[in-house]
């Protein structure tokens, strides 16, 4: 039943970034900004490119969650280790990054003001729930491994340069490189 656990979990991303699109557009049509044809080319291409970076970087952040962090983004089935590889050395919310880029990105490509308005209630919502529902109970379940993550990392604006934790016994844990 692993594909069901997989499954069930992906379909938070797929409902917020493809199927709440879809339904807004097939409700309300595209209201598309006018635009010459090279600008539409252009847009069509930010956005596309946009939406595949926001894809690539949710596939990347739900594969550390079921391989590093035993878990999957579900609520229902939350990671049983905090990760600490990869894009999470640099910020502590890439899920959402790619997420949010993905609508961001449809929005753009379509030159839609509808999905634009979706990703920004979205936003604003993933603004407002991870540190006042999110970060707690990311606390209660990881103690001082999270609170000295969440000390380094910052939430939105990635670092420049990816935080390495230390090891209980040197300067770097084993296989810090991500």
């Amino acid at each position: 039943m692993e594909w069901w656990r997989r499954l069930r979990a992906l379909m938070l991303p797929i409902t917020m970034a493809g199927i709440i699109p879809g339904v807004l557009l097939w409700a309300f049509g595209g209201w598309s900004v006018d635009a010459s044809p090279t600008a539409r080319l252009l847009a069509a291409a930010v956005g596309v490119a946009l939406a595949l970076a926001g894809l690539a970087m949710l596939v990347w952040t739900v594969t550390l969650f079921e391989r590093v962090g035993r878990g999957t983004l579900g609520p229902w089935d939350p990671p049983t280790r905090l990760v600490l590889r990869g894009p999470y050395r640099h910020v502590r919310n890439p899920m959402m990054t790619g997420v949010l880029a993905m609508q961001l990105g449809e929005a753009v490509a379509l030159r839609s003001w509808p999905l634009a308005a979706w990703f920004l209630l979205f936003g604003t919502a993933v603004v407002i729930a991870v540190p006042v529902w999110e970060e707690p109970r990311l606390a209660e379940r990881f103690g001082a491994e999270y609170a000295r993550y969440r000390g380094n990392v910052p939430r939105w604006l990635p670092r420049p340069r990816a935080w390495h934790p230390p090891a209980a016994d040197g300067p770097a844990a084993p296989g810090a490189r991500a």
